[in-house]
């Protein structure tokens, strides 16, 4: 998969001048009223999520279903805060710099197509085992590196990693592995995958061209809600006892 396109084939001069600010994108940070709430909570160094966000997450820039979307990261997963409010990582200390390099990529370009261009570049690093040439992503896409190296040498990376560990830890119900998405305030549980089905479902205006293709799938869920005895809007997937695979436990 090639990626949010729209970004990733803007020409270096122009990226630089996105990064900048003077030329803006069109904003997707505000959750505008009717777009689905889409959040993913994960890690950098899991490699379900890594595959999640290049094989699937990135597809709904390509198809259109982002427009019905409000996207929100959240790269902290199954770490851990001490009480020296120190933190640790499950895939040790090279996650929890990537956790804070994505963390400040988003907090330095709130722009939803600038930041996810960025950790989409990285976590395609991770998935080709690659990671550890994570800065060549800045080159790639043409952005000063400057702000995200000066946050993540910073206390202020900390504290945005602090942040995500709260938002994480707050949920409702608690999340049990990575990567943990919810559509609209209700966890896909191990039906991760099938995100843009429940998000079309979801969505109360007129379906974007992307959910056409998905109807056959979101008439599959409802049958299988219906045999289980649960619906989409208890939080509970067709897949909720299903051995684990495809994701990370804590």
């Amino acid at each position: 998969m090639a990626g949010p396109q729209r970004l990733l084939l803007l020409p270096p001069l122009v990226l630089l001048l996105v990064a900048a600010g003077a030329i803006l994108l069109p904003q997707r940070g505000s959750a505008e009223e009717g777009k689905v709430s889409l959040e993913l909570y994960y890690e950098s160094l899991c490699p379900y999520c890594s595959r999640f966000i290049v094989n699937h997450l990135a597809g709904i820039f390509e198809d259109g279903l982002i427009d019905a979307v409000h996207l929100r990261l959240v790269p902290y997963g199954n770490a851990r805060v001490g009480s020296n409010s120190e933190i640790s990582c499950q895939h040790g200390p090279y996650e929890c710099l990537l956790n804070t390099v994505e963390a400040c990529a988003i907090d330095a370009w709130p722009d939803l197509d600038v930041h996810f261009s960025f950790i989409y570049c990285v976590e395609d690093l991770v998935v080709k085992r690659q990671y550890k040439d994570w800065e060549s992503c800045f080159q790639k896409l043409g952005l000063d590196p400057e702000p995200v190296t000066q946050c993540y040498n910073s206390e202020h990376g900390h504290k945005l990693e602090l942040e995500y560990a709260n938002q994480t830890n707050a949920l409702e119900p608690p999340h049990r592995y990575v990567p943990w998405v919810v559509v609209d305030g209700q966890p896909l549980l191990e039906d991760y995958e099938n995100f843009e089905a429940y998000t079309c479902k979801a969505y109360k205006g007129t379906p974007p061209k992307a959910c056409e293709g998905l109807g056959r799938l979101q008439m599959a869920l409802e049958t299988a809600e219906a045999r289980n005895g649960v619906s989409y809007n208890s939080g509970v997937s067709k897949l909720a006892t299903a051995e684990d695979g495809g994701r990370e436990q804590q």
